[in-house]
Parts: C-alpha cells; structure tokens; sequence
C-alpha cells in the first residue's frame, strides 16, 4: 500500500473500546497519518458536545491541514437520519464537507471484529475459524440478537469473558489482528475507504 503524506485526524468515537480499536487500525488504515482519538462518554454525550467541539475546530482546520471523523453506533437510529443530523451539525458549526467525516456503524463496533473471523481466532484461538460460515455469522452486521450479544456468546461459549464481555479487553485483544483489506463488515469497509478519502483529499 502506498503511504500516505502526513496529515492530522481527530477522530471522535464514543466509548473507550472504540478508541482502543482505532488505536492499532488507524495505522493500518493510514499509514504516516498523525492523529488523536476522543473517547466520549456514550453516544449521548457525544451527540450533546459535537457543536461546541466543532465550533472549535473551524478557527484551524484549513490551516493546519486538520480533518475530523466521527463515528458512532446506530443502535437504535435510523441511520441516514442520524447522518442527516451530524452533516447538519457541521454545517451550522462552518465546518465544510471536505473537512469532515461521518460513519455511522450499522449495529456496534463488534460487528467489525465478527466481520473477521481469522483475527477473532488468532485472539481468541478457541473460536473456530469457521464461524463465519454459520448461518447466523455470515453477515456480521446482521447476528440475529445483536451483533454484541452475538459476540459474548461465542467468546462464553468457547471460555472466554466468562463473566460478561469486556469490551474495552476484546477491542485490544481482536484488532491487532484484524485484516484491514478483507473484513466482511460493510460499515467497517465505508469507514476504511471513506477514511483513505479525506486524508487523501486533505493533502
């Protein structure tokens, strides 16, 4: 892959196991790209700060080269609504479209680490590497039950977080492994590509 030229992201994300995802995958991802994520305390209080921070961005983004990213879950949201919502955010901020991105996970960042069936075995080797050919796996961004509780039960089933999934331990453990190129995960693919596109656009 060719790497990037230098440029700056701040990445808006709103729980700790985000953050400690895109901590290994961003690099991956963008290779060269300097960046910092901001964990929020929920989707709430993320959707709750997002004007002001905005606000804040627009007095430096065009000279510092500065692109913004925000993903959240869709949970319960319709989800172009909620794209709507934070297009619109920026726009009565002043921040331009080139200089955003917004990437709404389809059911919860733990569709991206079932979207990987071989990174989730290397972590957690008890996994079969066949999993994804379930029925129930074979579309990770639609486990029926939820793709968290999907995941909890595989990891329990095969003796991992016994006591309940630990998200924060699951983010660190899975993606190192994770292969960026070939993750089954739609939301995981527009996020990857719509990410190469605004640090490309940005340079």
């Amino acid at each position: 892959m060719t790497v990037l030229a230098p440029c700056c992201l701040e990445v808006l994300v709103e729980e700790p196991s985000a953050e400690e995802a895109l901590k290994t995958l961003l690099p991956k991802i963008v290779p060269g790209v300097g960046f910092r994520i901001v964990s929020f305390n929920g989707k709430t209080d993320l959707l709750r700060k997002l004007p002001l921070r905005l606000r804040d961005y627009t007095y430096y983004w065009a000279e510092t080269g500065l692109r913004i990213v925000v993903l959240l879950d869709r949970d319960d949201d319709d989800c172009a609504e909620l794209k709507s919502h934070l297009i619109e955010i920026a726009r009565e901020a002043g921040l331009p479209a080139e200089a955003t991105l917004f990437r709404i996970v389809i059911e919860e960042l733990e569709a991206w680490f079932l979207g990987d069936v071989p990174a989730l075995h290397a972590a957690c080797p008890k996994v079969p590497p066949s999993l994804g050919g379930q029925t129930k796996f074979r579309d990770p961004e639609n486990v029926p039950g939820g793709t968290w509780e999907g995941l909890e039960h595989v990891l329990q089933k095969h003796g991992y977080h016994r006591k309940g999934l630990q998200k924060v331990r699951a983010a660190s453990d899975i993606a190192p492994h994770m292969d960026i190129e070939n993750n089954r995960s739609k939301s995981f693919q527009v996020f990857r590509d719509g990410l190469r596109r605004l640090v490309k656009e940005g340079n």
